[in-house]
C-alpha cells in the first residue's frame, strides 16, 4: 500500500512538473553530467599511474599564512592548501569538477546528491568513509560549521554564501540539506557543491580569521609536513587518505611528497628550473610560457641533453585575459570614453614584433575563440532585449560584432591611431595644452602603473612611451610581491598590470559576480579590482546565472562580453595558442588532454 501511495505521489508530482528528486552521482550546470553513474575514473587520468617519488613546484612570491579562507594574507596564503593548478592537497569540496566538460560535478566528500528540477534545494549524502587527516569522520556538523565560520570570519566569496541560503540543516547521519531563497540562481547549488569543507573540531571560530603557519587538518590526500615561512612548504602523502578509491580521485595525487619553493622573481625561478631545483616550469603568471620562450631560452645543458622537455598542450577554453587594469573608483578613470581612448594606446603590433617574435595573438574578447564571444556575432534579439533597459551602453561596432582594437603599423608611432585616440579624448572634454593632456578644468591626466617583475616593467614602459606621445604622464613603480598584494587587497592603486589574469571557462558563472559585480566592488579582498559597479553588468550576470536554455545562456554571456569590451576596464594585451610547459623527463603525464588543458594533479614520477 505504501509503495502504491508513493508511486501515486511521484506520478502526481511528475504531472505537475515537480518530479521528486532522486540521488545521483553527478550534476551539471546545463543538461546531464557527461559521465555515467558507473564511471571508473575521470577520462584524462591514468588509474594505473604509479605512486611514489616527489615533485617540486616553483612559484614567484611569498607566503605568511596557511588558511586560504580568510581576508588577512588572502593573496599570500601558501600554495597547495587549496589550489586549482597544483591540486587541493589539504581541503576538499563536497563534489569535484571534471576538467573535460564545461561544468560537470561528481561526488567527493558527498557520494551522492539530490536536487529538484527547479534547484530550490540540494541535499548531499556524505561518503561514510570520508575522514579528516586525524582520523575523525567528516560529518554534517562539519558542513554546518563551515558555513557558520565562513559567514562570520571568512573572506569573499565564502563569506557571502549564507545570504542565498534560507535553511541549512542536518537531515540524517550522513546527510545535509541546503534550501535556497530568492537570491539564489540556478548555478548556486553547484557553487555550494564546490565549497571546501573544514573540520569543526580542528578550528576555533573566534580565532578563525587570524593568520597561522600551524599545519591545518583537512580531508585531502596530503598533510603539511614542513613550513619555512616565505620560502618553502612541503606536503607528504597521507597514507590513510580516505578517498584514494573514489572514482574522481583515481589516478590523481601520485607523489609521496610535494615541495613548493618560492622565489623573488621570474628570473630566479627560471634559473632554478634550469638547475633542476624545480620539476616543471610554466612561465610567469603574467603571460605564461609561450612559443618565443620555448624557442629562445632552452639552449642550456639539460635541455640539449634531452633531460628537459618543452611541450605545447591543446586548450579547449578561452585564453587567460591579462592587461593594464584601471581602478575605476578614481575619478580620472570613471568615464568609459576616456578608458577606451587609453586602451587604444597599447601598441600590440610593436610589442608582438619586438618582444614576442610575432608569435602572440591580440586578446580582444573575454571568451575569445568560443561561441560565447561577442566578436564575430551580431547581437541577437535576445541580447538586444537584455540591453534594452541600458540604451547606448554598447557602441554599434561592439553590438554588431565587428569591433577590434586599432591595428598599428608596428612602428611605435602610428599617427593615425594617435589621431583617433586624441579625437576620442577630445570628445570626452580633454585637450592638449603645454604638452600635457588636460581635462576641462585644466588638470593634467597621468597615473602610476604598478609592476612586480622585469617583464611587467618592460611592457609598462612600452605603454608609457605611447601614452607620452599624447601628453599623458605615466609613471612606473616596481613593488615586491607582499607590497603589490597588499595594494590589491586595499584597492590602493591606479593601474595594475596583469591583475593575476582572468581565467574564463566555457561555463562562466558565479565567479563573475566577484570579478565584475557591484556587490563586490568595495568589499576588501574581492577580485573586483577594477571597481566595476554597473547595473547593466549585474543584469547580464543575473540572466546568465538563471538561464535554463542554452541559447539564453549564450546570449547572456555575449551581453556580458559586449559590456566588458565597451567598458574598457582593462587594456587587454596578448596570448599564445594553447598551453606551454617545460618539465624534467622523470615526469610523465596521461595521453589525453582535457578541455581545461593539462592537469598537474594527474602527472606522476617515472619509476627509476
Amino acid at each position: 500500500m505504501k509503495r502504491l501511495a508513493a508511486a501515486f505521489l511521484a506520478s502526481f508530482l511528475a504531472g505537475c512538473g515537480l518530479a521528486a528528486a532522486q540521488p545521483v552521482h553527478g550534476i551539471a550546470m546545463h543538461g546531464d553530467p557527461a559521465l555515467p553513474a558507473n564511471y571508473d575514473h575521470l577520462p584524462y587520468a591514468n588509474p594505473d599511474a604509479p605512486k611514489g617519488g616527489e615533485i617540486t613546484y616553483c612559484v614567484v612570491g611569498t607566503f605568511d599564512n596557511l588558511n586560504p579562507f580568510i581576508i588577512k594574507s588572502l593573496r599570500t596564503t601558501a600554495r597547495g592548501m587549496m589550489d586549482t593548478i597544483f591540486g587541493n592537497f589539504v581541503f576538499e569540496p563536497l563534489m569535484t569538477r571534471n576538467a573535460d566538460e564545461p561544468f560537470g560535478l561528481y561526488g567527493l566528500l558527498a557520494e551522492s546528491v539530490e536536487m529538484p528540477e527547479d534547484r530550490s534545494w540540494i541535499e548531499f549524502h556524505l561518503n561514510p568513509q570520508a575522514k579528516w587527516s586525524d582520523g575523525q569522520p567528516v560529518t554534517p556538523e562539519d558542513v554546518l560549521f563551515t558555513y557558520d565560520v565562513f559567514t562570520a570570519k571568512g573572506r569573499p566569496p565564502y563569506s557571502d554564501r549564507m545570504a542565498r541560503i534560507a535553511k541549512l540543516e542536518k537531515t540524517g547521519e550522513h546527510s545535509v540539506k541546503f534550501t535556497f531563497n530568492e537570491k539564489a540562481d540556478r548555478e548556486f547549488p553547484l557553487i555550494v557543491a564546490l565549497t571546501p569543507i573544514v573540520p569543526a573540531h580542528a578550528f576555533d571560530k573566534e580565532t578563525f580569521d587570524q593568520t597561522t603557519l600551524k599545519p591545518l587538518i583537512g580531508s585531502g590526500p596530503y598533510i603539511v609536513d614542513k613550513v619555512v615561512p616565505g620560502e618553502r612548504i612541503s606536503f607528504r602523502r597521507n597514507p590513510d587518505y580516505w578517498g584514494r578509491d573514489v572514482p574522481a580521485k583515481r589516478g590523481f595525487d601520485n607523489y609521496d611528497r610535494v615541495d613548493i619553493l618560492y622565489f623573488l622573481n621570474a628570473n630566479s625561478q627560471f634559473e632554478a628550473f634550469k638547475k633542476g631545483l624545480c620539476s616543471a616550469y610554466a612561465g610567469s603568471q603574467y603571460t605564461g610560457m609561450g612559443p618565443l620562450q620555448a624557442e629562445r631560452e632552452f639552449d642550456f645543458p639539460a635541455a640539449r641533453e634531452g633531460k628537459v622537455v618543452v611541450r605545447q598542450f591543446e586548450l579547449g577554453i578561452p585564453p587567460v585575459v591579462t592587461g593594464f587594469l584601471f581602478n575605476t573608483r578614481l575619478p580620472k578613470f570613471s568615464d568609459p570614453v576616456v578608458r577606451r581612448a587609453l586602451a587604444m594606446l597599447y601598441d600590440f603590433e610593436w610589442a608582438n614584433t619586438n618582444l614576442f617574435g610575432g608569435k602572440f595573438t591580440r586578446t580582444t574578447s573575454y571568451w575569445q575563440g568560443s561561441e560565447l564571444s561577442a566578436l564575430g556575432h551580431p547581437a541577437s534579439e535576445a541580447e538586444k532585449k537584455l540591453l534594452a533597459p541600458f540604451p547606448g551602453r554598447v557602441p554599434p561596432d561592439v553590438m554588431d560584432g565587428t569591433w577590434r582594437p586599432p591595428v598599428t603599423d608596428g612602428s611605435g608611432q602610428d599617427r593615425k591611431v594617435l589621431r583617433a585616440a586624441l579625437d576620442l579624448f577630445q570628445s570626452a572634454g580633454y585637450h592638449i595644452d603645454g604638452g600635457a593632456m588636460r581635462d576641462k578644468a585644466g588638470n593634467p591626466l597621468g597615473f602610476e602603473i604598478l609592476t612586480s617583475s622585469q617583464e611587467e616593467e618592460r611592457l609598462a614602459a612600452l605603454y608609457q612611451r605611447t601614452l607620452g606621445k599624447l601628453g599623458i604622464a605615466a609613471s612606473i613603480r616596481a613593488l615586491d610581491g607582499d607590497q603589490i598584494q597588499s595594494r590589491k587587497q586595499r584597492f590602493d592603486f591606479e593601474v595594475l598590470i596583469g591583475a593575476g589574469g582572468f581565467n574564463n571557462s566555457l561555463s562562466p558563472g558565479f565567479e563573475q559576480i566577484g570579478r565584475w559585480g557591484s556587490e563586490a566592488a568595495n568589499v576588501e579582498g574581492s577580485f573586483n579590482l577594477a571597481g566595476v559597479a554597473d547595473p547593466a553588468i549585474d543584469a547580464a550576470i543575473e540572466a546568465m546565472l538563471n538561464a535554463r536554455a542554452k541559447d539564453d545562456y549564450v546570449a547572456a554571456v555575449r551581453v556580458l562580453d559586449r559590456l566588458l569590451i565597451s567598458g574598457a576596464y582593462m587594456v587587454t594585451m596578448q596570448h599564445a595558442a594553447g598551453q606551454w610547459i617545460a618539465y624534467w623527463t622523470y615526469l610523465e603525464h596521461p595521453d589525453r588532454t582535457p578541455l581545461f588543458g593539462y592537469q598537474l594533479a594527474t602527472w606522476w614520477r617515472k619509476k627509476d
